[in-house]
């Protein structure tokens, strides 16, 4: 953590190393989830809602990634070819 760091732990490779690190997360996940989801456009925006959302996108996209799909967007269409059979065949259900 860098709050927690000691000026000699602080060097400024380890802070950048840390800040890309944060970035990653964001360009994984978070890019994804408004770019090919469209989060920020949203129209759920009470309670729960937005949350919940996310909470379901999250592995929908590790669930593309880990079938070796980069473009999540890509992945999504190829799955909506066939969407009574490819989803269940992704997550291994008969």
């Amino acid at each position: 953590m860098i709050a927690d760091a000691r000026p000699r732990q602080a060097s400024p490779q380890r802070l950048g190393r840390l800040a890309r690190s944060q970035w990653t997360i964001e360009n994984r996940l978070h890019f994804v989830r408004d770019t090919t989801f469209g989060e920020d456009a949203s129209k759920i925006r009470t309670g729960r809602g937005p949350e919940n959302m996310a909470t379901l996108r999250n592995p929908a996209i590790s669930t593309l990634r880990q079938h070796g799909h980069r473009n999540i967007a890509a992945g999504i269409r190829h799955v909506s070819y066939d969407p009574f059979n490819r989803p269940l065949d992704l997550l291994n259900i008969p």
